[in-house]
């Protein structure tokens, strides 16, 4: 487990002010909805300062750098565009960065206006980032928790969670998934990913998607890592036009199931005496639509 450092409200306030002397001044406090990777903070009205929580963390900062202004004017809705990378600091000691403010309430089912339409245009989101080319694009690795690698980087974690689940319930079909998606095939062929496709990454507005955020995970390699949302947040339409939208065959989608699959596994096995409600959830839609296609 990384190791995570603290920030406040006046680190940042210091790190601005002796950094960015133009920006010094204006009023700093903690974004309400912050992630765990990143610590987030207004900076006025119209920015966000994101500080990651460790050095793992750390990593990506360079990446969303170099890549994000090159990504962002390619994608058919907004995305995070760096204004500024920060430098250690002010008691915090890594490099961190300034980004413009984008507007919107993270995803959740019960928020989306129209399951269909929202998939769609999820859908043609992806669709637009796996056009893009991928040279000199960043590989799998520490920087991104070898996103777009073989699943098999998490098959003992899996399979942990599958033994401490045992006996909570029945977890042969799982078990069974898991297995499908491991043999199934890629052909190796590097495309642009998102690497972390949660909902709390895209963002609404009036119940439609209106920005995709924290890109800290994405690189080019095997993109189904981004077909995990399809089961953690799409309703059975939703899934349906997502995998219709983007072409995605049988091999690609059962390593899009087991992305959602280890996910969800890992986090049911923390809490396997008291049941995580949505967890759950989305594991019973993993194994109800395993099941309808056999």
């Amino acid at each position: 487990m990384p190791r995570r450092v603290t920030v406040d409200a006046d680190q940042v306030r210091r790190l601005v002010g002796e950094q960015f002397p133009r920006w010094a001044g204006l009023p700093v406090r903690p974004v309400s909805e912050s992630g765990w990777d990143n610590f987030t903070f207004h900076l006025g009205d119209t920015m966000v300062a994101r500080l990651p929580s460790a050095a793992e963390y750390a990593l990506a900062v360079e990446k969303e750098q170099r890549w994000l202004p090159a990504l962002a004017p390619r994608l058919p809705v907004p995305v995070p565009v760096p204004l500024a990378k920060g430098s250690p600091g002010a008691g915090y000691p890594f490099p961190w960065s300034i980004y413009a403010w984008l507007d919107g309430t993270p995803a959740r089912e019960d928020r989306i206006a129209d399951s269909v339409r929202f998939s769609l245009d999820l859908a043609g989101f992806l669709a637009a980032l796996r056009s893009l080319d991928v040279d000199g694009g960043p590989q799998p690795g520490k920087h991104n928790w070898f996103r777009g690698a073989t699943l098999r980087t998490y098959d003992a974690q899996a399979r942990r969670a599958l033994a401490a689940l045992d006996g909570h319930l029945d977890v042969g079909p799982a078990r069974e998934i898991w297995e499908t998606a491991l043999d199934a095939h890629w052909d190796g062929v590097d495309t642009w990913f998102h690497g972390d496709l949660a909902p709390g990454n895209l963002l609404l507005d009036r119940g439609e998607l209106a920005a995709v955020i924290d890109f800290g995970t994405c690189g080019v390699g095997d993109p189904s890592c981004d077909l995990a949302i399809a089961w953690t947040l799409l309703t059975a339409d939703g899934r349906r036009v997502f995998r219709e939208r983007l072409s995605i065959d049988e091999a690609a989608w059962a390593r899009g199931r087991g992305w959602a699959l280890w996910k969800t596994l890992v986090t049911c096995a923390r809490t396997a005496e008291r049941a995580d409600g949505d967890a759950r959830r989305v594991l019973g839609g993993i194994l109800t639509e395993y099941a309808s296609g056999k």
